[in-house]
């Protein structure tokens, strides 16, 4: 970049880490900042997509055009996410809302010397901000997409950073680098693949994305996790790959429209399509009085798992494999 667009680089980086700082993403682990104010995001998305009337428009760093470029720049900057690959028309990887990323990273309570893997690498941004934090040699990240992988091993490099970046499926975890401590997933999931479980350390967690909400799991043993949903909502691309489970349908026909409309009754549809009808969703969703999202949780106990409301062993319970 030129000495002009370098300069905006660093007031739009301080600009974002003020502006996430300030929604409170990182309250609960303050340390996350210097991450965000020292790992530079425009380096991982060199190029990126934006919705135009014909679908999707290009913009990247060395657009002839300097009005373009600055563009770019700024919109590299934004708390937005950004589509990073379209393939057909559909998004396939993007580079998540940096608050999103920041309060995930946080509610994942990283210690000094804890093992972290990644399942979904995307641009390597995310895996940037957890080098910084812990050390190329504790984080692992992996995708199925070997274009992904080797873009995100560029990105990293570029920025000084080189923590493992590997080709695979990511529902199968990455048993050759493990065990873990934490397990951090940027991609979304219908339910939690066995193999991340056995592949933790007691007492580790694991932050999914699923029915566009983000489940915190402590993990007991290679068979048992329990836990909460965050109270943010989290939208993302879907895990690719052989355990990923088919996506289960919802219906939403004949339902109110200021119950389809509300964001906290869309997630329990998604939560418990295919195993509730949405009818009785509704009649659930108004009987509990409208539930935010950290009242529901997840339990995997060897071959079952469920969603639940309030109580895993309470009358709330819909299965999820």
């Amino acid at each position: 970049m030129d000495h002009g667009l370098d300069d905006l680089a660093a007031t739009a980086r301080a600009a974002l880490v003020r502006e996430v700082e300030a929604g409170g993403a990182w309250a609960s682990d303050p340390r996350w900042r210097e991450a965000f104010e020292s790992v530079p995001r425009h380096l991982f998305v060199p190029y990126y997509f934006v919705g135009a009337e014909d679908g999707y428009e290009r913009l990247w760093c060395e657009d002839p055009d300097p009005r373009r470029r600055e563009r770019w720049l700024r919109g590299a900057y934004a708390d937005s996410p950004l589509a990073t690959r379209v393939r057909d028309g559909q998004l396939v990887s993007s580079s998540s809302q940096p608050s999103l990323m920041a309060k995930m990273l946080a509610e994942l309570e990283v210690q000094d010397g804890n093992a972290v893997l990644e399942i979904g690498a995307g641009t390597g941004y995310n895996a940037a901000l957890l080098a910084h934090r812990l050390g190329d040699e504790l984080v692992t990240t992996i995708d199925l997409d070997p274009e992904i992988t080797e873009s995100a091993r560029r990105h990293l490099a570029a920025a000084g950073y080189h923590p493992r970046v590997v080709t695979g499926d990511g529902a199968r975890g990455c048993p050759e680098h493990a065990p873990y401590d934490r397990v951090i997933v940027t991609c979304a999931v219908t339910s939690i693949p066995r193999p991340w479980l056995a592949q933790c350390n007691p007492g580790a967690h694991i932050l999914a994305p699923i029915a566009t909400g983000v489940i915190d799991l402590r993990v007991r043993d290679a068979g048992h996790a329990e836990g909460h949903f965050l109270q943010t909502p989290a939208y993302f691309v879907p895990l690719r790959g052989a355990e990923r489970p088919e996506p289960r349908p919802t219906a939403d026909g004949g339902l109110p429209r200021r119950a389809i409309q509300n964001e906290l009754f869309r997630f329990l549809l998604a939560l418990t399509a295919g195993a509730l009808d949405p009818h009785e969703a509704l009649a659930l969703w108004e009987r509990e009085e409208q539930p935010e999202r950290e009242r529901y949780g997840i339990t995997v106990s060897g071959e079952r798992e469920w969603a639940w409301l309030d109580d895993p062993e309470g009358p709330y319970a819909w299965p999820l494999a």
